[in-house]
């Protein structure tokens, strides 16, 4: 379905799906399914034209619902801490556009971010209404992120992602551990933990897979190169500190800190160096580097 709002400065509408009898109270609805936002926030965004069903048409405080219908609207947030870190562009056809993501920059909106988002600013800065993100990788992680800006040849590029066709490799700076050997392949089964947004090991056969190899010894630090082979949620933080050399800065392994606010001083030393895969249009072999550095 065509949203029947436009694209405001990279921020595109957010659509729900009306699950409530038919005739019901439309701002009474909303309030129930967003009980963060006050009803006078609702009105306001009503009075501007930024609340409307499928076929464009303004909604207001008594508007009544259709079971099954749509809602448009902007998700907007009073205050977002600007990050102070740029992307940067590597590449860009017709169809795809590759950017190397800063640290502490979320891929899309989510919580408390919304246009300090990757996905956000490029529209924004790029004009390209149709852009949606092949992959992701973690907000703490910087590095090679893939996009698509073209929808009639995205399914191709999102089937290699999809069916692991997709070689990728990061890059970690983690505790110099003596005695172990290297070349390693470390393979577990990989569940959901506490606190929610964790994972943990479990007993059972594999889901999880990742090649780590040395890189640089500096001293009582190493860079490693990481290849995984499957590509669980946390899959090489949770690895790394399995092993027993977390990622330095890594706020969530082996042990959760207290949710805060971010220090830009101390990014996660996790980077996505590079993506490289056959183009399913032209079989060319693309490979894509960031130019960021772990130090």
């Amino acid at each position: 379905m065509k949203a029947p709002l436009p694209t405001i400065e990279g921020v595109a509408p957010s659509c729900l799906r009306l699950s409530c009898p038919t005739g019901r109270n439309i701002l009474e609805y909303l309030g129930e399914r967003f009980p963060g936002i006050e009803a006078r926030i609702w009105i306001e965004r009503m009075r501007r034209g930024r609340v409307v069903d499928e076929r464009g048409n303004p909604l207001d405080p008594d508007s009544r619902a259709r079971r099954g219908g749509y809602v448009f609207y902007y998700r907007e947030l009073e205050a977002e801490t600007p990050i102070p870190f740029k992307e940067r562009l590597l590449y860009r056809d017709d169809h795809i556009l590759v950017v190397d993501k800063p640290h502490f920059l979320p891929v899309v909106p989510s919580g408390r971010f919304l246009r300090e988002t990757l996905l956000v600013r490029l529209k924004k800065d790029l004009s390209l209404e149709d852009l949606v993100p092949i992959h992701r990788i973690d907000r703490e992680t910087a590095g090679v992120v893939v996009f698509s800006h073209d929808s009639a040849t995205r399914g191709e590029y999102a089937s290699l992602f999809q069916a692991q066709k997709v070689g990728k490799v990061y890059e970690a700076l983690a505790e110099t551990l003596p005695g172990m050997s290297f070349p390693l392949v470390r393979r577990s089964r990989l569940k959901e933990g506490k606190p929610f947004f964790r994972m943990e090991e479990v007993e059972g056969p594999a889901n999880s897979e990742t090649r780590i190899e040395v890189i640089e010894v500096r001293g009582d630090m190493t860079l490693y190169r990481l290849i995984p082979a499957t590509g669980r949620k946390h899959q090489l933080r949770v690895h790394m500190a399995a092993l027993g050399m977390p990622i330095v800065n890594d706020r969530f392994y082996p042990d959760a800190e207290p949710a805060g606010n971010d220090d830009i001083l101390q990014p996660l030393k996790l980077l996505a160096r590079s993506v490289s895969f056959s183009d399913p249009l032209t079989g060319r072999h693309m490979h894509f580097e960031s130019t960021r550095e772990l130090s």
